[in-house]
């Protein structure tokens, strides 16, 4: 079922008319007339009050994949001038957080920090918190910033595993070179990832879920640093 199929079924069976979900989600119903008939599609913020309100997760109400997600989500375009830097960047990554690496010394109050450097470049991976957390991945090449990414994020579940999101983020790519892939599962449970925009300038939104359950969410944007 596409996405305008998906949500004209939503949005029945719930009993509502298009003005009503287009106020509750807090656009026009113009809006809302568009998506039901395939002319237009969301943002992430409205993807995401329509996977809250209908607790349903993205990649449900984005299915037919291969057909829909393009729609929504603008490939990565890797340009031959950044291949090197992203290929360094998943390296990084790689070694780091994910690839349950050593922390470095602490650089602010209570920070959690992870360094890697190679040759000329360097990168680190900064963040606060647990349960709630924030923080940003930086990278420099002979020490002039290049690229940086912010991100904020939450557990909304004791169901949540580290070593399955850890698992995910380790299969970063030269392709999305910013979380995790598009769509990825294990046992209970299921990764989706939607991108905006090229490496030089984009946003994103990541969930996991358990059982059908959201049990985690996390909200990043970044891009190329132009001094």
């Amino acid at each position: 079922m596409s996405f305008h199929e998906q949500v004209q079924t939503l949005r029945k069976s719930r009993g509502l008319s298009q003005e009503k979900l287009a106020e509750i989600i807090g656009i026009s119903r113009q809006a809302v007339a568009k998506w039901e008939v395939g002319q237009s599609y969301p943002d992430i913020a409205k993807l995401i009050a329509l996977s809250d309100f209908f607790n349903v997760s993205i990649d449900k109400l984005v299915n037919d994949y291969e057909e829909n997600c393009h729609l929504c989500i603008e490939p990565s375009k890797v340009s031959s001038i950044n291949e090197e830097v992203i290929d360094f960047l998943c390296r990084a990554k790689k070694s780091t957080y994910s690839g349950n690496g050593l922390e470095s010394k602490s650089s602010r109050p209570s920070s959690h920090d992870f360094e890697y450097i190679e040759g000329e470049f360097k990168y680190i991976d900064t963040y606060l918190g647990g349960e709630q957390f924030s923080g940003e991945e930086a990278l420099w090449k002979n020490d002039t910033p290049l690229w940086s990414m912010n991100y904020v994020g939450r557990i909304l579940d004791e169901a949540f595993s580290v070593k399955f999101l850890k698992e995910v983020l380790n299969l970063v790519s030269r392709d999305y070179p910013y979380r995790g892939p598009i769509i990825y599962e294990k046992g209970q449970y299921k990764y989706h990832c939607i991108i905006n925009g090229e490496f030089d300038w984009f946003q994103g939104y990541e969930e996991i879920y358990f059982n059908n359950s959201k049990v985690y969410e996390c909200f990043f944007h970044g891009g190329s640093i132009k001094l």
